[in-house]
């Protein structure tokens, strides 16, 4: 998916994106209708790769939508020239032109939501090798199909193979608007809460109960904090009341990948050896964490220990 500034608007006013989180789209664009929920994605500016994620969400509604046409052959393919005059040319038939023929049409408008599995990548891949990702090397559409397989051999270093790995994972998991969040018995009663788009509930309930605290690096600002499942990402159907942390987004990939770790039975911090050389990481190396843990949380924390570090 192509944002930011260098996105073709096919004649319109442009689309609401936020990069890292949501993306926006009509049914004037080609493709509009294969994007589907559990679809891996990679987001890039049409100069560098900026991130990959999985779509968990997609709303839909109608509206107007105001389109821009070339008098010459009707078609929206132009775009304003920002030294050049005449101010626009037609990117089909070439006719230069100064003013547009306007009209408003009613679209069907999407926007998919992707921001609990957001991996930033930003300009690991230039944009000659993320066009070599691409299925059709001729695609010039904002949404194009992506072969992931070469998208995994491009990025190469382990470490980032390891993230990607993670996203295409949560493609096996079964994708529902509606999720449980199962609250464990923890001197309460048991019950079972049904969500709609379960991972917004999970992180209101994990900021409440813990507050604006990274359970890594303390304080920060509730933005930069996000719900770190202790478990699978596999498992992201059910959310389990302890069953996270609040963990900064950097932190949090970090501890996703098992760059970052937790002893079991100690409960201190422990650094993959390929992290030292950051010292902002390393200095993590052997500290507690920032708050009390549940018994549940312990053992989520071991099971994590076991998978990466090994038993």
């Amino acid at each position: 998916m192509a944002a930011g500034d260098n996105r073709g608007h096919g004649g319109n006013a442009g689309y609401d994106d936020q990069h890292d989180a949501y993306y926006s789209w009509d049914s004037n664009v080609p493709n509009y209708s294969k994007v589907e929920i559990g679809d891996p994605i990679a987001l890039w500016d049409k100069r560098r790769l900026l991130g990959i994620s999985v779509i968990e969400d997609i709303e839909t509604s109608s509206g107007p939508k105001l389109l821009h046409r070339c008098p010459n052959c009707n078609r929206t393919r132009i775009s304003p020239r920002k030294t050049k005059i005449p101010k626009y040319r037609c990117m089909k038939c070439n006719v230069e032109f100064n003013e547009p023929v306007s009209s408003t049409t009613e679209v069907k408008l999407y926007r998919a939501r992707y921001d609990a599995a957001w991996v930033s990548l930003d300009g690991v891949l230039d944009e000659q090798a993320l066009r070599a990702c691409a299925v059709n090397s001729g695609d010039i559409n904002a949404m194009r199909p992506l072969n992931w397989d070469a998208l995994r051999r491009a990025l190469g270093h382990e470490s980032i193979t390891h993230a990607v790995d993670r996203v295409t994972a949560r493609v096996d998991f079964h994708w529902r608007p509606e999720t449980l969040l199962n609250l464990a018995p923890q001197g309460f009663t048991e019950e079972l809460v049904r969500v709609r788009r379960g991972q917004m509930r999970f992180r209101e309930h994990l900021l409440k109960a813990q507050g604006n605290l990274c359970a890594f690096t303390g304080a920060a600002p509730a933005q930069v904090l996000e719900a770190g499942h202790l478990y699978s990402y596999a498992q992201l159907g059910t959310h389990f009341e302890h069953g996270g942390l609040m963990l900064r987004r950097d932190i949090h990939r970090l501890f996703d990948d098992g760059m970052l770790a937790v002893r079991p039975r100690s409960l201190r911090i422990d650094v993959a050896p390929w992290l030292e050389k950051f010292p902002q990481y390393a200095q993590l190396h052997d500290e507690p964490l920032q708050l009390r843990l549940r018994g549940s949380q312990v053992k989520w924390l071991d099971k994590h220990w076991t998978e990466h570090r090994g038993p």
